[in-house]
């Protein structure tokens, strides 16, 4: 069998919400610490360690996880990356073992229509798709940012806004990635859509994602760091939903009640089971009740109402 390496390489410092990340995709990690190896030690020992480790920047530190071939690395990629992103590490992602050519349409052949929910069906742009009686169709081509429905916490959330989201609700989209959950907002009838992310990149590929499905004017999209900007006297949201990370998810109940208008909801997702617990405490204690939750595999999805 095949692998692929996904090394990521950062600060020292960083190394344990290096390893948290990584070990969102997989369990199993190799990681390149050099910082307690010494010139003692290289004496002590002779020629067992090798001088590249020895003169090797122990400011820095690398974790590596492999991807087998039947599994899609570049995903995995982008999911990290977006992960990284929102937590504001400056890192490295490296792909080694992985041609150029072939990392630039690596995705496609994994990226096949997926059923979320019901009703919702997630169609890559170069796939063909007949909709059955009242399926909703959202069309997508991730680019660099990620959600593209075939990772489980894209698939909670947007099952979530399914069973609670309604037509004519006004709607916050957290940190939209690709755009999806906006795109799925904008086919479900909400009246106003705004949708946020720290990274232009990001931005840019949702824009493009909502003129795909024909939603562009429907949502307005751009750059925004909303734990910084939260305001209470700016408008309040029906519907809040936020496919991000526990610990960002954690940060941001703290002015979770300056977008969330009363009795409003909150679909928060991108939670690994160990975090679960602490994410339900902290948003219970700004002023939020849990009235839904899902899990797939490692993954949970929670709404909450605002009291």
């Amino acid at each position: 069998m095949k692998w692929t390496q996904i090394k990521v390489s950062g600060n020292i410092k960083d190394m344990d919400e290096i390893c948290a990340v990584m070990t969102m995709v997989d369990q199993g990690l190799m990681i390149e610490d050099y910082s307690d190896v010494s010139e003692g030690l290289n004496a002590m020992y002779g020629e067992l360690l090798d001088e590249s480790i020895v003169n090797a920047d122990k400011t820095r530190v690398g974790v590596s996880i492999f991807i087998s071939e039947e599994k899609n690395y570049a995903e995995a990629v982008t999911f990290l990356r977006d992960r990284f992103s929102l937590l504001g590490l400056d890192v490295e992602t490296e792909v080694i073992g992985v041609d150029e050519d072939d990392w630039a349409d690596a995705w496609k052949q994994y990226y096949k229509p997926v059923k979320c929910g019901k009703k919702i069906v997630i169609v890559p742009l170069w796939e063909k798709y007949d909709a059955e009686n009242d399926e909703v169709i959202i069309k997508m081509d991730p680019g660099m940012a990620f959600g593209t429905g075939t990772h489980e916490t894209t698939r909670l959330c947007l099952s979530m806004m399914e069973k609670h989201m309604q037509k004519d609700m006004t709607v916050l989209d957290m940190g939209t990635g690709s755009g999806i959950l906006a795109i799925y907002a904008a086919k479900l009838g909400a009246t106003k859509i705004d949708a946020y992310d720290i990274d232009p990149v990001a931005v840019r590929v949702a824009k493009e994602n909502f003129k795909e499905n024909g939603v562009e004017d429907k949502i307005h999209c751009d750059v925004s760091d909303l734990m910084q900007n939260a305001d209470k006297t700016r408008e309040k949201y029906d519907f809040v939903c936020a496919n991000i990370v526990a610990d960002i998810v954690i940060r941001l109940s703290e002015c979770m009640g300056d977008y969330v208008k009363k009795d409003g909801l909150c679909a928060v997702s991108g939670i690994i089971e160990p975090q679960a617990e602490r994410v339900k405490k902290a948003v219970s204690e700004k002023g939020f009740v849990l009235i839904d939750e899902e899990k797939e595999n490692d993954w949970c999805a929670f709404v909450f109402k605002r009291v």
